[in-house]
Protein backbone atom coordinates (compact mmCIF):
# COMPACT_ATOMS: atom_id res chain seq x y z
CA UNK A 1 0.00 0.00 0.00
CA UNK A 2 0.93 3.02 -1.11
CA UNK A 3 0.60 6.36 1.23
CA UNK A 4 0.33 9.88 -0.03
CA UNK A 5 -1.45 13.34 1.42
CA UNK A 6 -3.38 13.88 -1.20
CA UNK A 7 -4.60 11.83 -4.10
CA UNK A 8 -5.95 13.64 -6.90
CA UNK A 9 -8.26 11.52 -9.78
CA UNK A 10 -8.04 13.21 -12.84
CA UNK A 11 -5.38 14.72 -15.02
CA UNK A 12 -7.25 17.68 -16.62
CA UNK A 13 -7.37 21.52 -16.30
CA UNK A 14 -8.21 21.84 -12.97
CA UNK A 15 -6.68 18.08 -11.23
CA UNK A 16 -3.02 19.12 -12.79
CA UNK A 17 -3.08 22.36 -11.37
CA UNK A 18 -3.85 21.51 -8.22
CA UNK A 19 -1.05 18.41 -7.96
CA UNK A 20 1.20 21.10 -9.50
CA UNK A 21 0.33 23.52 -6.48
CA UNK A 22 -0.52 20.98 -3.40
CA UNK A 23 2.81 19.13 -4.80
CA UNK A 24 5.25 22.61 -4.84
CA UNK A 25 3.79 23.40 -1.25
CA UNK A 26 5.32 20.72 0.37
CA UNK A 27 2.21 17.80 0.21
CA UNK A 28 2.74 14.14 -1.15
CA UNK A 29 0.67 13.92 -3.91
CA UNK A 30 -0.63 11.27 -6.66
CA UNK A 31 -2.19 12.46 -9.29
CA UNK A 32 -4.37 9.66 -11.21
CA UNK A 33 -6.45 9.20 -14.79
CA UNK A 34 -7.82 6.56 -16.59
CA UNK A 35 -6.75 7.83 -19.93
CA UNK A 36 -3.54 7.00 -22.11
CA UNK A 37 -3.08 10.53 -23.21
CA UNK A 38 -2.56 13.44 -20.68
CA UNK A 39 -4.87 16.23 -20.98
CA UNK A 40 -6.71 15.85 -24.08
CA UNK A 41 -9.61 18.45 -23.68
CA UNK A 42 -6.77 21.04 -23.22
CA UNK A 43 -5.17 19.46 -26.43
CA UNK A 44 -8.24 20.39 -28.45
CA UNK A 45 -9.59 23.15 -26.51
CA UNK A 46 -9.63 26.69 -29.05
CA UNK A 47 -8.73 24.75 -31.91
CA UNK A 48 -5.55 23.38 -30.81
CA UNK A 49 -4.32 26.73 -29.32
CA UNK A 50 -6.20 26.54 -25.62
CA UNK A 51 -8.56 29.20 -24.94
CA UNK A 52 -6.86 29.05 -21.39
CA UNK A 53 -8.46 32.11 -19.58
CA UNK A 54 -10.57 35.46 -20.06
CA UNK A 55 -9.39 38.62 -18.97
CA UNK A 56 -12.46 39.61 -17.92
CA UNK A 57 -13.56 36.55 -16.04
CA UNK A 58 -15.32 37.12 -12.88
CA UNK A 59 -18.27 35.93 -11.29
CA UNK A 60 -20.93 37.40 -13.43
CA UNK A 61 -19.68 35.11 -16.19
CA UNK A 62 -20.70 31.66 -14.26
CA UNK A 63 -23.88 29.45 -13.83
CA UNK A 64 -25.05 27.87 -10.79
CA UNK A 65 -27.92 26.91 -8.81
CA UNK A 66 -25.83 29.03 -6.23
CA UNK A 67 -24.38 31.79 -8.29
CA UNK A 68 -22.24 33.49 -5.26
CA UNK A 69 -20.12 29.80 -5.06
CA UNK A 70 -17.32 30.95 -7.53
CA UNK A 71 -16.54 34.31 -5.94
CA UNK A 72 -14.35 33.52 -3.14
CA UNK A 73 -11.78 31.03 -5.78
CA UNK A 74 -11.51 33.51 -8.50
CA UNK A 75 -10.90 36.40 -6.50
CA UNK A 76 -8.18 34.92 -5.24
CA UNK A 77 -6.34 33.47 -7.79
CA UNK A 78 -6.76 35.43 -10.97
CA UNK A 79 -6.26 35.53 -15.05
CA UNK A 80 -3.49 38.36 -13.95
CA UNK A 81 -1.83 35.17 -11.63
CA UNK A 82 -2.05 32.46 -14.55
CA UNK A 83 -0.41 34.66 -17.27
CA UNK A 84 2.01 35.27 -14.51
CA UNK A 85 2.59 31.78 -14.96
CA UNK A 86 2.51 31.60 -18.31
CA UNK A 87 5.64 34.49 -18.01
CA UNK A 88 7.65 32.21 -16.16
CA UNK A 89 7.76 29.41 -18.98
CA UNK A 90 7.61 32.09 -21.56
CA UNK A 91 4.67 31.04 -23.33
CA UNK A 92 3.43 33.31 -25.76
CA UNK A 93 -0.45 34.68 -26.37
CA UNK A 94 -2.64 36.83 -28.19
CA UNK A 95 -6.27 37.96 -27.10
CA UNK A 96 -8.20 37.10 -29.76
CA UNK A 97 -11.77 38.52 -28.94
CA UNK A 98 -13.57 39.99 -25.98
CA UNK A 99 -10.74 39.32 -23.18
CA UNK A 100 -10.38 35.89 -25.26
CA UNK A 101 -6.57 34.80 -24.32
CA UNK A 102 -5.09 31.82 -26.79
CA UNK A 103 -1.73 30.66 -26.93
CA UNK A 104 0.05 32.08 -30.02
CA UNK A 105 1.75 28.44 -30.65
CA UNK A 106 0.09 25.38 -29.56
CA UNK A 107 -2.35 23.99 -26.52
CA UNK A 108 0.34 21.91 -26.03
CA UNK A 109 2.63 24.60 -24.43
CA UNK A 110 -0.03 24.67 -21.99
CA UNK A 111 0.08 21.08 -20.96
CA UNK A 112 3.99 21.33 -21.15
CA UNK A 113 3.74 23.55 -18.42
CA UNK A 114 1.48 22.03 -16.03
CA UNK A 115 3.88 19.00 -16.46
CA UNK A 116 6.59 20.57 -15.66
CA UNK A 117 5.24 22.04 -12.28
CA UNK A 118 3.99 18.91 -11.68
CA UNK A 119 7.74 17.92 -11.79
CA UNK A 120 8.64 20.69 -9.47
CA UNK A 121 6.18 19.85 -6.89
CA UNK A 122 7.09 16.00 -7.35
CA UNK A 123 4.24 14.35 -8.10
CA UNK A 124 3.66 10.99 -8.30
CA UNK A 125 2.01 9.56 -11.84
CA UNK A 126 -0.51 6.94 -11.91
CA UNK A 127 -1.15 7.14 -15.68
CA UNK A 128 -3.24 5.24 -17.09
CA UNK A 129 -4.89 3.78 -14.12
CA UNK A 130 -8.29 3.37 -13.14
CA UNK A 131 -9.68 3.50 -9.48
CA UNK A 132 -11.74 0.96 -9.11
CA UNK A 133 -13.02 1.60 -5.62
CA UNK A 134 -13.18 4.27 -2.76
CA UNK A 135 -13.28 4.01 1.33
CA UNK A 136 -13.10 6.19 4.07
CA UNK A 137 -11.66 5.10 7.29
CA UNK A 138 -11.46 6.96 10.32
CA UNK A 139 -9.76 5.52 13.78
CA UNK A 140 -8.17 7.67 16.70
CA UNK A 141 -8.84 10.98 15.15
CA UNK A 142 -7.23 10.14 12.01
CA UNK A 143 -9.15 9.79 8.34
CA UNK A 144 -7.76 8.33 5.28
CA UNK A 145 -9.37 7.58 2.12
CA UNK A 146 -8.62 4.07 -0.05
CA UNK A 147 -8.41 3.47 -3.56
CA UNK A 148 -8.23 0.10 -4.93
CA UNK A 149 -6.68 0.95 -8.95
CA UNK A 150 -5.29 -0.57 -11.56
CA UNK A 151 -1.33 0.42 -9.88
CA UNK A 152 -2.24 -1.29 -6.75
CA UNK A 153 -3.98 -0.20 -3.16
CA UNK A 154 -3.37 3.76 -2.97
CA UNK A 155 -4.25 5.39 1.14
CA UNK A 156 -4.50 9.17 1.51
CA UNK A 157 -5.39 11.82 3.81
CA UNK A 158 -7.77 13.81 0.95
CA UNK A 159 -9.02 12.69 -1.89
CA UNK A 160 -9.54 15.53 -4.29
CA UNK A 161 -12.21 14.75 -7.51
CA UNK A 162 -11.19 16.60 -10.89
CA UNK A 163 -12.86 13.95 -13.21
CA UNK A 164 -14.64 16.75 -15.12
CA UNK A 165 -18.42 16.05 -16.49
CA UNK A 166 -19.91 14.55 -18.88
CA UNK A 167 -18.95 16.40 -22.22
CA UNK A 168 -17.22 14.78 -25.49
CA UNK A 169 -17.28 10.99 -24.29
CA UNK A 170 -15.03 10.08 -26.58
CA UNK A 171 -12.36 11.57 -25.01
CA UNK A 172 -13.11 9.94 -21.74
CA UNK A 173 -15.68 11.52 -20.01
CA UNK A 174 -17.29 9.77 -17.85
CA UNK A 175 -19.97 10.16 -14.26
CA UNK A 176 -17.33 8.99 -12.11
CA UNK A 177 -16.68 11.52 -9.98
CA UNK A 178 -20.68 12.45 -9.57
CA UNK A 179 -20.90 8.53 -8.43
CA UNK A 180 -17.83 9.43 -5.88
CA UNK A 181 -20.03 12.37 -4.41
CA UNK A 182 -23.48 10.15 -4.38
CA UNK A 183 -21.70 7.52 -2.01
CA UNK A 184 -20.33 9.83 0.41
CA UNK A 185 -23.85 12.17 0.30
CA UNK A 186 -23.47 14.66 -1.78
CA UNK A 187 -26.41 15.83 -4.00
CA UNK A 188 -25.89 16.17 -7.72
CA UNK A 189 -27.57 19.27 -9.70
CA UNK A 190 -28.77 17.41 -13.05
CA UNK A 191 -26.09 16.99 -15.34
CA UNK A 192 -27.05 18.30 -18.89
CA UNK A 193 -24.87 19.43 -22.45
CA UNK A 194 -24.18 23.01 -22.09
CA UNK A 195 -21.98 25.62 -24.89
CA UNK A 196 -23.66 22.85 -27.56
CA UNK A 197 -25.09 23.73 -30.96
CA UNK A 198 -29.41 23.53 -31.36
CA UNK A 199 -31.26 21.54 -33.20
CA UNK A 200 -34.73 22.16 -34.20
CA UNK A 201 -37.38 19.11 -35.99
CA UNK A 202 -37.25 19.11 -40.08
CA UNK A 203 -40.14 20.16 -40.81
CA UNK A 204 -39.18 23.38 -38.87
CA UNK A 205 -36.10 23.65 -40.35
CA UNK A 206 -36.86 22.77 -43.94
CA UNK A 207 -36.89 26.42 -45.56
CA UNK A 208 -33.50 27.26 -43.84
CA UNK A 209 -31.30 24.18 -43.92
CA UNK A 210 -30.16 25.15 -47.47
CA UNK A 211 -28.45 28.24 -45.28
CA UNK A 212 -25.86 25.56 -44.01
CA UNK A 213 -22.50 27.41 -43.49
CA UNK A 214 -24.38 31.22 -43.69
CA UNK A 215 -22.95 32.93 -40.65
CA UNK A 216 -23.92 36.34 -39.51
CA UNK A 217 -24.08 38.42 -35.83
CA UNK A 218 -27.07 38.70 -34.16
CA UNK A 219 -28.65 39.21 -30.94
CA UNK A 220 -29.75 35.86 -29.31
CA UNK A 221 -31.74 35.68 -25.66
CA UNK A 222 -33.73 33.09 -23.75
CA UNK A 223 -35.17 32.93 -20.54
CA UNK A 224 -36.71 34.84 -17.90
CA UNK A 225 -35.83 36.75 -14.71
CA UNK A 226 -32.63 35.34 -13.32
CA UNK A 227 -32.93 32.49 -14.97
CA UNK A 228 -32.22 34.85 -18.68
CA UNK A 229 -29.80 34.93 -20.94
CA UNK A 230 -29.01 37.59 -23.80
CA UNK A 231 -25.58 37.75 -26.36
CA UNK A 232 -24.61 39.64 -28.91
CA UNK A 233 -22.38 37.29 -30.72
CA UNK A 234 -21.61 34.73 -34.59
CA UNK A 235 -24.49 32.82 -35.71
CA UNK A 236 -24.42 29.42 -38.02
CA UNK A 237 -26.70 28.08 -39.67
CA UNK A 238 -26.31 24.16 -39.87
CA UNK A 239 -27.99 21.60 -41.83
CA UNK A 240 -30.03 20.38 -38.58
CA UNK A 241 -30.33 23.88 -36.54
CA UNK A 242 -27.97 26.89 -34.80
CA UNK A 243 -24.65 26.77 -34.19
CA UNK A 244 -21.49 29.80 -33.92
CA UNK A 245 -20.89 31.29 -30.30
CA UNK A 246 -24.23 33.07 -30.06
CA UNK A 247 -26.03 29.48 -30.03
CA UNK A 248 -23.23 27.88 -27.57
CA UNK A 249 -23.69 30.93 -25.18
CA UNK A 250 -27.34 30.41 -25.10
CA UNK A 251 -27.48 26.90 -25.06
CA UNK A 252 -26.05 27.18 -20.93
CA UNK A 253 -29.41 29.28 -20.42
CA UNK A 254 -32.06 27.29 -22.19
CA UNK A 255 -34.02 24.31 -20.76
CA UNK A 256 -36.00 22.04 -23.10
CA UNK A 257 -39.20 22.93 -24.42
CA UNK A 258 -38.23 26.98 -24.15
CA UNK A 259 -38.19 29.08 -27.04
CA UNK A 260 -35.14 31.17 -28.22
CA UNK A 261 -35.56 34.81 -29.38
CA UNK A 262 -33.24 36.12 -32.33
CA UNK A 263 -32.97 39.36 -33.15
CA UNK A 264 -30.90 38.99 -36.90
CA UNK A 265 -30.12 42.62 -37.83
CA UNK A 266 -29.21 43.83 -34.09
CA UNK A 267 -27.42 46.59 -35.35
CA UNK A 268 -30.16 48.01 -37.22
CA UNK A 269 -34.08 49.52 -36.79
CA UNK A 270 -35.31 46.97 -39.02
CA UNK A 271 -39.07 48.70 -39.09
CA UNK A 272 -38.15 52.02 -40.08
CA UNK A 273 -36.30 51.65 -42.65
CA UNK A 274 -38.90 49.23 -44.47
CA UNK A 275 -40.80 52.45 -43.95
CA UNK A 276 -37.88 54.50 -44.90
CA UNK A 277 -37.07 52.75 -48.20
CA UNK A 278 -41.03 52.52 -49.11
CA UNK A 279 -41.60 55.96 -49.36
CA UNK A 280 -37.86 56.50 -51.25
CA UNK A 281 -37.26 53.82 -53.31
CA UNK A 282 -38.17 51.19 -56.01
CA UNK A 283 -35.98 48.40 -54.73
CA UNK A 284 -36.83 44.94 -54.24
CA UNK A 285 -37.58 42.94 -50.82
CA UNK A 286 -34.74 40.91 -51.39
CA UNK A 287 -32.20 43.45 -52.54
CA UNK A 288 -33.35 45.97 -48.88
CA UNK A 289 -32.64 43.80 -46.63
CA UNK A 290 -29.25 41.91 -48.11
CA UNK A 291 -28.16 45.53 -46.81
CA UNK A 292 -28.13 44.31 -43.61
CA UNK A 293 -28.01 40.34 -43.46
CA UNK A 294 -26.74 37.78 -45.88
CA UNK A 295 -28.45 37.81 -49.54
CA UNK A 296 -29.26 33.79 -48.60
CA UNK A 297 -30.82 34.60 -45.69
CA UNK A 298 -32.59 37.59 -47.23
CA UNK A 299 -34.24 35.47 -49.39
CA UNK A 300 -35.03 32.57 -47.52
CA UNK A 301 -36.36 35.00 -44.95
CA UNK A 302 -38.64 36.76 -47.56
CA UNK A 303 -39.90 33.32 -49.01
CA UNK A 304 -40.74 31.99 -45.42
CA UNK A 305 -42.40 35.36 -44.86
CA UNK A 306 -45.18 34.59 -47.99
CA UNK A 307 -43.49 37.31 -49.52
CA UNK A 308 -41.76 37.28 -52.85
CA UNK A 309 -38.32 38.43 -52.96
CA UNK A 310 -38.70 39.87 -56.25
CA UNK A 311 -41.43 42.75 -54.33
CA UNK A 312 -40.92 46.11 -54.74
CA UNK A 313 -41.07 47.17 -51.13
CA UNK A 314 -42.93 50.71 -51.87
CA UNK A 315 -46.18 47.95 -53.31
CA UNK A 316 -46.43 45.92 -49.74
CA UNK A 317 -48.83 47.03 -47.26
CA UNK A 318 -47.58 48.97 -44.45
CA UNK A 319 -48.70 45.63 -42.35
CA UNK A 320 -46.78 43.02 -44.23
CA UNK A 321 -43.89 45.10 -43.56
CA UNK A 322 -44.19 46.02 -39.78
CA UNK A 323 -44.94 42.29 -39.04
CA UNK A 324 -41.74 40.99 -41.48
CA UNK A 325 -39.87 43.66 -39.08
CA UNK A 326 -40.83 42.40 -36.01
CA UNK A 327 -40.53 38.90 -36.91
CA UNK A 328 -37.20 39.61 -38.42
CA UNK A 329 -35.83 41.47 -35.33
CA UNK A 330 -37.73 39.20 -32.83
CA UNK A 331 -37.04 35.52 -34.54
CA UNK A 332 -38.81 33.22 -32.22
CA UNK A 333 -38.49 29.47 -32.02
CA UNK A 334 -38.49 26.14 -30.08
CA UNK A 335 -35.54 24.47 -30.48
CA UNK A 336 -36.28 20.06 -30.34
CA UNK A 337 -32.95 19.17 -28.62
CA UNK A 338 -29.52 20.19 -28.23
CA UNK A 339 -26.26 18.15 -30.17
CA UNK A 340 -25.99 16.43 -27.19
CA UNK A 341 -22.74 15.34 -24.91
CA UNK A 342 -20.56 14.44 -28.23
CA UNK A 343 -20.42 18.02 -29.15
CA UNK A 344 -21.11 19.48 -25.81
CA UNK A 345 -17.90 21.61 -24.67
CA UNK A 346 -18.96 21.72 -21.15
CA UNK A 347 -21.28 20.21 -18.73
CA UNK A 348 -23.81 22.27 -16.77
CA UNK A 349 -24.31 21.17 -13.24
CA UNK A 350 -22.14 18.88 -11.23
CA UNK A 351 -21.61 18.55 -7.33
CA UNK A 352 -23.76 20.30 -6.11
CA UNK A 353 -22.11 23.75 -4.14
CA UNK A 354 -24.46 23.96 -1.13
CA UNK A 355 -22.12 21.04 0.09
CA UNK A 356 -18.58 22.35 -0.66
CA UNK A 357 -17.34 25.06 1.35
CA UNK A 358 -16.80 28.07 -1.35
CA UNK A 359 -12.99 28.36 0.36
CA UNK A 360 -11.79 24.90 0.37
CA UNK A 361 -13.86 23.40 -2.11
CA UNK A 362 -13.89 20.26 0.49
CA UNK A 363 -17.26 18.42 1.50
CA UNK A 364 -19.07 20.06 4.31
CA UNK A 365 -20.13 16.58 5.45
CA UNK A 366 -17.33 14.34 4.49
CA UNK A 367 -13.73 14.90 5.98
CA UNK A 368 -11.13 15.73 3.52
CA UNK A 369 -13.05 15.12 0.21
CA UNK A 370 -13.09 18.02 -2.61
CA UNK A 371 -14.07 18.85 -5.51
CA UNK A 372 -12.96 21.27 -8.18
CA UNK A 373 -13.26 22.34 -12.18
CA UNK A 374 -16.15 20.92 -14.36
CA UNK A 375 -17.52 18.16 -11.77
CA UNK A 376 -18.56 20.97 -9.70
CA UNK A 377 -21.89 23.12 -10.48
CA UNK A 378 -19.87 26.26 -11.92
CA UNK A 379 -20.61 26.30 -15.65
CA UNK A 380 -18.41 29.52 -17.35
CA UNK A 381 -19.44 31.03 -20.44
CA UNK A 382 -17.55 30.64 -23.75
CA UNK A 383 -14.40 32.09 -23.87
CA UNK A 384 -12.15 30.98 -21.51
CA UNK A 385 -14.18 31.26 -18.37
CA UNK A 386 -14.21 27.18 -17.73
CA UNK A 387 -10.26 27.02 -18.10
CA UNK A 388 -10.45 30.01 -15.37
CA UNK A 389 -12.47 28.26 -13.18
CA UNK A 390 -10.41 25.23 -13.22
CA UNK A 391 -7.34 27.17 -12.37
CA UNK A 392 -8.76 28.91 -9.35
CA UNK A 393 -10.69 26.18 -7.81
CA UNK A 394 -7.28 24.13 -8.19
CA UNK A 395 -5.59 26.35 -6.61
CA UNK A 396 -7.65 27.40 -3.76
CA UNK A 397 -8.22 23.66 -2.63
CA UNK A 398 -4.14 23.02 -2.85
CA UNK A 399 -3.77 25.97 -0.78
CA UNK A 400 -6.41 24.55 1.82
CA UNK A 401 -4.89 20.85 2.08
CA UNK A 402 -1.97 22.25 2.89
CA UNK A 403 -2.87 24.46 5.74
CA UNK A 404 -4.44 21.88 6.98
CA UNK A 405 -2.02 19.46 6.67
CA UNK A 406 0.39 21.77 8.00
CA UNK A 407 -1.49 22.85 11.07
CA UNK A 408 -2.21 19.32 11.94
CA UNK A 409 1.29 18.05 11.80
CA UNK A 410 2.75 21.11 13.70
CA UNK A 411 -0.39 20.21 16.18
CA UNK A 412 1.06 16.44 16.45
CA UNK A 413 -2.18 14.65 15.54
CA UNK A 414 -1.03 13.71 11.76
CA UNK A 415 2.14 12.01 11.20
CA UNK A 416 3.97 13.53 8.89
Amino acid sequence: MEKFDVAIVGAGAAGLMCAAVAGQLGLRVVLIDHATRLAEKIRISGGGRCNFTNINAGPANYLSENPRFCRSALARYTPRDFLDLLKRHRIAWHEKHRGQLFCDESAEDIIDMLRKECATGHVHWRMPCAVHTVAYTEAGGLHRYHLTTDAGHIAAKRLVIATGGLSIPKIGATDWGYRVARQFGLEIVEPRPALVPLMFDASTWAPFAGLSGLSLEVEVSTGKGKEAGSFLEDLLFTHRGLSGPAILQISSFWTPGQPITLDLAPAFEIEAALFEAKATSKRQLGNLLAQWVPARLADAWVANSGLSPQARVQELPDKALRTLAQAFSGWTLKPCGSEGWRKAEVTRGGVDTRALSSATLESRTQPGLHFVGEVVDVTGWLGGYNFQWAWASAVACAGAMSDSIASARAAGSVPG
